[in-house]
């Protein structure tokens, strides 16, 4: 069940209202395969905003977009308004450097350590901190924030899958990004370390006052984890709300999003 926020809290994210991230009608085809059709969202500071939709909803189209790894075909996508079709490769490396991103996979290299992997994206983006920043500190910071530090020396395939999913969010979170995108955070994952990651994303959350974008097909984890949820079908943002508001519409196509 989660934990209740605090009034404070609540307060400061009501009152705090300023768009982060940006998506206006979003288009994008393969072909005579239409997968986005005026796709819009909005991701605001401080804010859980969970996206779920059914295998080939255009999810992870949506998200290649938004990181500039995919052109869309039309559209708008602004992250801390600026238009990243706009941009020059340049710029946009620069500000990927504000965006974090957990994959489905975890992504570590295996060839480096976790102490290694962590120091990977610092060496690309030196010029994001001051030169007399300590690099093992900031390790130590990230593993400490995801409970892992006495796991610094191991290699990737040392780690269960829970731990590997930890250290990918500990090298997320080493550039304090100011927005975290989350691609399926408990795929494969058993229920008990499901539950620890979810739990960790919450903390990360407030310790790190991050936007986050979740994109993840587990219920339990949009329930515990949204603070607004969006339903990608048809290709677009077919309905929006809160968790419980969502989960108690009579429209067939949400209400099989519900189903255990």
């Amino acid at each position: 069940m989660r934990k209740e926020k605090d009034i404070a809290t609540i307060e400061r994210r009501e009152n705090d209202r300023s768009i982060v991230l940006q998506i206006k009608d979003l288009y994008k085809s393969f072909g005579d395969n239409h997968v986005l059709n005026g796709f819009n969202m909005k991701l605001y500071q401080g804010e859980n905003l969970v996206i779920m939709g059914k295998s080939g909803s255009g999810k992870s189209v949506m998200i290649k977009c938004l990181v500039g790894l995919m052109e869309a075909d039309k559209g708008i996508i602004s992250v801390m308004n600026k238009d990243i079709t706009q941009l020059d490769q340049n710029t946009m490396d620069d500000l990927r450097a504000d965006i974090g991103f957990l994959f489905q996979g975890s992504a570590l290299y295996d060839s480096m350590t976790v102490r290694e992997n962590l120091e990977f994206p610092l060496r690309r983006h030196t010029d994001k901190f001051n030169e007399d920043m300590d690099t093992d500190e900031l390790v130590e910071e990230a593993l400490n924030n995801v409970g892992l530090i006495d796991a610094i020396d191991l290699m990737p395939s040392e780690l269960s899958g829970g731990m590997k999913r930890r250290v990918a969010l500990a090298r997320t979170l080493i550039l304090k990004p100011k927005i975290i995108l989350y691609d399926e955070p408990t795929s494969g994952l058993d229920p008990i370390t499901a539950k620890e990651i979810i739990l960790l994303m919450q903390q990360i959350q407030e310790t790190y006052n991050t936007s986050a974008l979740i994109i993840t097909h587990d219920v339990d984890c949009a329930r515990v984890i949204a603070d607004r949820m969006i339903l990608l079908i048809d290709g677009i943002n077919y309905a929006e709300g809160n968790f419980k508001d969502l989960a108690a519409m009579d429209d067939p196509k949400v209400k099989a999003f519900f189903k255990h």
